[in-house]
């Protein structure tokens, strides 16, 4: 049996990147897969296309995560279509880096909204119908970045440290109701964000991490499926690194 057998899984942010690798490989885990996109329609179409080829039931969702209602009319629309949301993956992020002296207040709000009220809204959004079904899984996208802090990036860090504070909430909140929230910090992970940087730097990144290479959106998609599936069933409040060994 394949491990998300039959679970409906919502994925925020699944166009590109690390959200289109979670969404195939929990395609892949036999789950039923509901998706949000904000701007790439292309992308999207291409992705729903891809996934349901080979028989997979996929859902794509214009929808914008930050919005609370745009939230909850979105569970509201995935329960129509599949009946049920087992897990949850509050992935959608973006980055506005700039020093502090630099830093505007539109580039603090935007990422702030985007990367931490989004997850807010969406867990308020399925916590009823997981209380309902008394059972669940929220899976929030967190950062290395959350964990140590970078310079530059003091909105995105503050943005994916609160994603901790908040999934270790939510997990004392729901555990009782055997619902389970976890956090994902991702280290340095190779996506086409980064294949426009120069390949000195991202040598130097890697070299940096004792596994000695940059991450793939797959090493985070696995361990998605992981925390998503029965497998993790005795799991909660954590936060797990996905960062080849550069947190310790």
């Amino acid at each position: 049996m394949k491990l998300l057998e039959d679970k409906v899984v919502l994925i925020t942010g699944a166009s590109r990147g690390i959200g289109k690798a979670i969404a195939e490989k929990c395609v892949a885990e036999g789950a039923k897969v509901a998706f949000t996109y904000l701007s790439s329609e292309e992308k999207a179409n291409a992705l729903i296309a891809e996934l349901t080829k080979d028989g997979g039931e996929v859902k794509g969702f214009k929808s914008n995560a930050a919005n609370f209602d745009a939230a909850q009319k979105l569970v509201d629309d995935v329960m129509e279509a599949f009946g049920a949301v087992d897990v949850l993956v509050n992935n959608a992020g973006i980055t506005r880096d700039n020093l502090l002296m630099r830093m505007t207040e539109e580039m603090w709000d935007e990422v702030i909204n985007t990367n931490l009220k989004s997850a807010f809204n969406l867990t308020k959004a399925v916590q009823r119908p997981m209380l309902k079904a008394r059972k669940g899984s929220i899976i929030n996208m967190s950062s290395v970045v959350g964990v140590s802090g970078n310079a530059g990036q003091s909105n995105y860090a503050a943005s994916k440290a609160g994603m901790i504070g908040f999934t270790k909430s939510i997990a004392q909140e729901l555990g009782s109701r055997s619902i389970r929230c976890n956090a994902i910090a991702p280290g340095f992970i190779e996506t086409e964000m980064t294949d426009v940087l120069d390949e000195k730097v991202v040598n130097e990144w890697r070299n940096s991490i004792p596994l000695k290479r940059g991450g793939t959106p797959e090493d985070v998609a696995d361990a998605v499926v992981f925390l998503g599936s029965d497998r993790s069933a005795y799991i909660t409040g954590q936060t797990l690194n996905v960062c080849g060994g550069m947190l310790m």
